[in-house]
C-alpha cells in the first residue's frame, strides 16, 4: 500500500493544473510563407511571409521569420500566390439574401435562419469574411457565427431597419391597417426584421432597442425603395427631428446612423439630421454631393446597372419600373463620388435571389466600370474597414479589419493569379480562392500539394 504526502499530492496537481492552464493558454501559430502580398492600401505588392499568433498577424515580413524552435508551429505554403485581405461587404442582408419574399414574409423564422445559415458558409468560402448587415433579424445567427457552431463571416448587425408607417420597411398588408395596438406587432415586427416607428419618441425607443439588442450600428428608412409596395421611389421618409433622435440614439452609444436613401431631398434631411453614411443615393444631384464632401458623408454605393441579358422575374411591374429608374442614376452618382473626392464604400445588396447572392464576387467585378482593379479592391478591403470602424467600441470585433499589417485581425485570402492584374478571379471562388482564413483560424484550404 503505497502512502502519500499532502505536499506531494499538492505538487502532482499543481503541475497537472499548471500544465493545463498553459496548454489552453497556448495561443495558435500560423506561418504562411512564400507568398505575394497586397496589404489593403497599397497597390505595390511585395514578396513575404505571415505569422499568426491567435486571430492577429504578428509579422509581416520579407525575409525569414525566425520563430523560437520550441513553438507550436502550422505552416502553409503559399506557393509564391497572392494573399490578400478578407472581402468585406458593406451593404448586406443576410437573413433576406436568398429566400424569395413571400417566404421570408410567411415562413417559420427558424427555416429562414437555416436558410440564412446555408449561405453564410458558403460566403465564407468565396472569401468574403465580413459583412455589414443592414437590416434583419441577424441577432441570433450572428451570435452562431461567433460561437463556432456554423461557419460563416463576421457580421457588424444593424438589426431592425427603422421605418416609417408606408415607409420601405412597412411589409404589413392593407388590412392590417388602421394600425391597432390590441392586435399586436405584425410578423415581419416580432421577427425583428423591421421596426415601425412614427415621431421622434418612438424612434427613439426603437433606436435603443436595437442597440439594446447589440447592434453595432443603425439603419432607418429614409427614402422610397424599390421593392417595397407603398412608397414611390421620390418620396422622403422621417422628418428631420425623427432621423436626429435615432442620431441621438446612436451617439449616446458611441455608434452611428447610415440611411437608405436616393433622392437629394432624402440625403440632405438626413446630413442635416446627423446621419455619418448614406446607403445608395443613385438619383443625387451635385449640390448635395458637395454638402457629402463638406461634411465628410461616407457613400456606400452599390453597383446597381441593367445586367445584359437578365431577365428579373422577382419584381412586380411597380417595383421593376423604379429600378429602371434608379439605374438610371448609377453611373451619374459614381461619377460624381469620384470628382468630388467622396469616401466611397462597395456593398451588394443582394434581395431575394440565391442565384445572386451565390454571384458576391460577380457584382465586385460590375466596379470596373468606374474604378480600376487596385481601387476595387482596397475599397472592399480597407475601405470598407474604415467605415466599419465608425462603430467604435460597439464593433463586435475589436481590433482593425481589411489590411496585412501587424497587430490587424487576421483574415487573409490565398488567390491562385493576382486579381490585381485580373480581377475576374474573384468571380470563379471554387477554383480561384484557394485558402480562406478568418480571426486566425483556417476555414479552406484547396492548395495543390507543392510535391505534385
Amino acid at each position: 500500500m503505497h502512502t502519500f504526502s499532502l505536499k506531494s499530492v499538492f505538487l502532482v496537481l499543481l503541475t497537472v493544473f499548471t500544465t493545463t492552464f498553459y496548454s489552453l493558454g497556448q495561443e495558435k501559430n500560423l506561418l504562411i510563407l512564400d507568398v505575394v502580398i497586397f496589404d489593403g492600401i497599397n497597390e505595390t505588392t511585395f514578396p513575404g511571409h505571415v505569422w499568426i499568433q491567435g486571430n492577429k498577424i504578428r509579422q509581416v515580413s520579407k525575409t525569414a521569420i525566425a520563430l523560437p524552435s520550441d513553438l507550436e508551429v502550422e505552416k502553409i505554403d503559399g506557393q509564391g500566390m497572392f494573399l490578400m485581405p478578407g472581402l468585406i461587404d458593406a451593404h448586406y442582408h443576410t437573413m433576406f439574401a436568398t429566400l424569395p419574399q413571400l417566404a421570408l414574409l410567411t415562413s417559420d423564422v427558424g427555416f429562414v435562419n437555416l436558410a440564412a445559415g446555408q449561405n453564410a458558409e458558403a460566403m465564407l468560402q468565396r472569401g468574403f469574411t465580413t459583412v455589414r448587415d443592414l437590416g434583419g433579424p441577424v441577432f441570433g445567427l450572428k451570435k452562431a457565427i461567433d460561437a463556432g457552431i456554423i461557419t460563416g463571416p463576421r457580421i457588424f448587425p444593424s438589426g431592425a431597419f427603422l421605418s416609417q408607417t408606408g415607409g420601405h420597411g412597412d411589409f404589413r398588408l392593407p388590412y392590417e391597417v388602421p394600425s391597432d395596438d390590441s392586435k399586436g406587432l405584425s410578423y415581419s415586427e416580432r421577427i425583428n426584421a423591421a421596426a415601425i416607428a412614427d415621431g421622434p419618441d418612438e424612434v427613439l425607443k426603437k433606436a435603443r432597442e436595437q442597440l439594446m439588442l447589440g447592434a453595432s450600428q443603425l439603419k432607418l428608412m429614409a427614402g422610397g425603395g424599390v421593392t417595397s409596395v407603398y412608397d414611390p421611389l421620390d418620396v422622403s421618409q422621417y422628418t428631420e427631428a425623427e432621423l436626429k433622435a435615432a442620431v441621438d440614439a446612436a451617439e449616446n452609444w458611441g455608434t452611428y446612423v447610415t440611411v437608405h436613401a436616393y433622392t437629394p431631398r432624402a440625403i440632405q434631411t438626413a446630413i442635416r439630421s446627423g446621419v455619418k453614411c448614406i446607403d445608395h443615393g443613385q438619383l443625387i444631384d451635385e449640390q448635395t454631393v458637395k454638402l457629402m464632401a463638406e461634411k465628410e458623408i461616407w457613400w456606400s454605393l452599390q453597383p446597381f446597372v441593367e445586367e445584359e441579358g437578365a431577365v428579373n422575374t422577382t419584381l412586380s411591374p411597380e417595383s421593376r419600373a423604379k429600378q429602371l429608374e434608379m439605374y438610371q442614376g448609377t453611373d451619374h452618382a459614381f461619377a460624381l463620388a469620384k470628382k468630388y473626392g467622396i469616401k466611397t464604400a462597395w456593398g451588394t445588396d443582394v434581395l431575394f435571389n440565391a442565384d445572386k447572392a451565390s454571384r458576391q464576387g460577380e457584382e465586385l467585378l460590375k466596379m470596373k466600370r468606374w474604378y480600376s482593379n487596385f481601387e476595387i479592391l482596397r475599397m472592399a478591403t480597407s475601405s470598407n474597414a474604415e467605415l466599419l470602424s465608425l462603430s467604435g467600441k460597439r464593433s463586435p470585433y475589436p481590433g482593425k479589419l481589411g489590411v496585412i499589417q501587424e497587430n490587424a485581425l487576421a483574415d487573409l485570402l490565398l488567390i491562385n493569379g493576382n486579381p490585381l492584374e485580373n480581377l475576374e478571379l474573384i468571380t470563379n471562388p471554387k477554383e480561384n480562392v484557394l485558402v480562406v482564413i478568418k480571426d486566425g483560424k483556417t476555414f479552406k484550404n484547396i492548395l495543390p500539394d507543392p510535391e505534385h
